[in-house]
């Protein structure tokens, strides 16, 4: 299995210059706990609250910051990748997943709330939202959410 990851910062000054490789092996580690062996690629935007907040605001219609957004590619069905949902491939025949933007800011603030390492917080919210380009999700509170969370304490278990 293989993952490209596109990184972009969205402004100077963000810090965590490690960013990068933990959210490559987090993506890397969601990918493989799924059993997926294709070639995938995400493009993952990191910025501040503002940033996140001004996305969160464009798309979701919430003025407010949060710690991770995804926006899949296209839609697929929980624990079922299919080469055949995807109509087009790109330059090198890898699998377009969607584009992630982390609010590093909010992830440091969540770390020491949730008594976790920046580190950990980073692939946490990595592999969760690399989950959700995966088509889970945790909109109800009851089987939705329970499956999310086993999916991604297989991931974390795998960095």
């Amino acid at each position: 299995m293989s993952a490209k990851v596109y990184l972009r910062r969205e402004k100077r000054n963000l810090g965590h210059i490690e960013a990068r490789q933990l959210i490559i092996k987090a993506v890397r580690a969601a990918l493989s706990a799924e059993g997926i062996k294709q070639p995938c690629e995400v493009s993952v935007l990191l910025t501040d609250n503002e940033g996140i907040r001004k996305l969160n605001h464009d798309y979701r219609n919430i003025d407010k910051p949060t710690d991770v957004l995804s926006f899949p590619s296209t839609e697929l069905s929980p624990g079922e990748f299919s080469e055949t949902s995807f109509d087009l491939h790109n330059f090198e025949d890898a699998f377009y997943l969607g584009d992630i933007a982390i609010s590093l800011e909010k992830c440091a603030q969540q770390a020491k709330e949730y008594n976790n390492s920046f580190d950990r917080e980073l692939q946490y919210l990595t592999v969760h939202s690399t989950l959700h380009l995966l088509g889970y999700d945790h909109v109800d509170e009851a089987e939705m959410k329970k499956t999310m969370r086993a999916r991604e304490k297989a991931a974390m278990e795998l960095l």
